[in-house]
């Protein structure tokens, strides 16, 4: 049972290796996560990640936590407020703020922070919750 105020949090380091990862799913060679020159040039300093692989925690942390198995996203509402890089270790963290009673439906409050405690990501996310079984 799933009710408001339940949360769930996720860790991971994020690799190099992820950058070419979700290239080959996306298609997205943008220069500022493979041209280590010109990213240390721009407003960020260094090589970013892609947003969908420091979103991708969540997918993970919703999937498998909260709600757990069969949920998936209907809407999400983010703001990517910092830059993740390869070496950086993300957090991300899930509270119930809302709990439907005649539909499995959850609005989420969303946050991912990175190993300093700065806030790289946050928001909402209305997540349904397939019943399986």
């Amino acid at each position: 049972m799933i009710e408001v105020g339940q949360s769930a949090s996720r860790t991971r380091l994020v690799l190099e290796s992820d950058i070419e990862r979700f290239t080959e799913i996306s298609g997205d060679r943008n220069p500022l996560h493979y041209d280590a020159e010109l990213a240390a040039a721009s407003r960020f300093g260094r090589i970013i990640v892609q947003g969908g692989v420091t979103s991708g925690l969540l997918n993970a942390l919703v999937a498998e936590d909260l709600p757990g198995p069969g949920s998936v996203f209907l809407h999400v509402d983010w703001s990517f407020r910092a830059p993740v890089g390869p070496g950086d270790q993300i957090t991300a963290t899930a509270e119930v703020l809302e709990a439907r009673a005649d539909k499995p439906i959850y609005k989420l409050a969303t946050t991912i922070t990175n190993q300093d405690g700065v806030v790289v990501l946050d928001g909402t996310a209305l997540v349904w919750q397939e019943p399986l079984g």
